[in-house]
């Protein structure tokens, strides 16, 4: 008479298999990919659309604000999130629930002053007190 094996049973095993031994290797790979994906990964905020920045002579900002972009064809974002003018000041008070009294304004060179103007006149309105246009230091 002769036997089949069952498809579905595990295969018979020799002395000395055990499961952590199996899963062992398998683990290590996990640790590998993990350990690679954090050091090649970025942790970079993702902007919400293009911005080149007008160039300028003036230092970087040393601490990190609420930043405001302002795209050429007019958008607006805080943070990482669009907006409209009219939204402004909620979308400033959605992180703390407060307006802060310090922002960064990143522009594009190509926006229009009157533009940049305008938003300034409805931060100010918000209740900012300071406001910071960034640039990229010109190179020499």
């Amino acid at each position: 008479m002769k036997v089949s094996q069952n498809p579905f049973l595990p295969a018979h095993r020799s002395a000395g298999d055990d499961d952590d031994e199996r899963i062992l290797p398998l683990i290590n790979i996990v640790f590998l990919l993990l350990i690679f994906f954090m050091i090649a990964g970025s942790l970079q905020q993702a902007e919400p659309f293009a911005i080149q920045p007008p160039e300028a002579d003036a230092p970087e900002a040393e601490e990190r604000l609420t930043v405001i972009h302002l795209g050429a064809d007019g958008r607006l974002a805080v943070g990482s999130r669009e907006t409209g003018p009219e939204t402004l000041g909620a979308a400033l008070q959605a992180g703390t629930g407060d307006i802060p009294e310090r922002v960064q304004v990143k522009a594009d060179a190509q926006v229009e002053a009157t533009a940049l103007v305008t938003l300034m006149g409805t931060l100010r309105e918000a209740g900012v007190q300071r406001i910071h246009l960034l640039t990229l230091e010109r190179a020499h």
